[in-house]
């Protein structure tokens, strides 16, 4: 599988995401500060991977910042991508199995290494239901991504 990596920061456990999906076999395309000359602003480096997987140039991303948050805001802005700020195996595989997550989230303050493999393995372990409840609600972020909203309610008209 090719995945798509950034980090703002060089930091150890980024450097080890990297190492751990290629072991496990994937391909890995780098952005921010993990790619020199690459932006290495949170926003910036997160986007790019999350564009490679909207684009079909990767099959998955995984984005990191200090909390994870801001790279997980930052991927979910690109159209087509449902990016989940996991911090545990429990979240990786329920993002995964319900919401269809194509881009992993993760805090680099927050993950281990033992943590990290945990992750990996249930995100990796996981695939998306076929519950039809489950497919409603991704094909209905789907219709938000293409501004067709998704039937608000109006206030009533006095």
């Amino acid at each position: 599988m090719r995945i798509s990596v950034s980090s703002d920061m060089d930091e150890p456990v980024a450097h080890l995401l990297v190492a751990e999906l290629r072991r496990r076999g994937h391909q890995v395309v780098p952005h921010g500060a993990l790619s020199p000359g690459d932006d290495p602003q949170w926003a910036a480096c997160s986007e790019a991977a999350a564009r490679e997987v909207a684009e079909g140039a990767a099959d998955q991303a995984v984005v990191c910042c200090w909390t994870g948050t801001g790279a997980s805001i930052a991927a979910n802005k690109v159209p087509g991508v449902r990016a989940a700020l996991c911090t545990d195996a429990y979240t990786a595989d329920g993002a995964r199995r319900w919401n269809d997550a194509n881009a992993l989230a993760l805090s680099l303050r927050l993950t281990s290494e033992p943590l990290l493999k945990e992750i990996l393995d249930a995100w990796f372990a996981a695939s998306a239901s076929e519950d039809a409840e489950d497919r409603e609600n991704v094909e209905r972020v789907g219709r938000l991504d293409a501004g067709r909203g998704v039937g608000r309610r109006q206030a009533p008209r006095p």
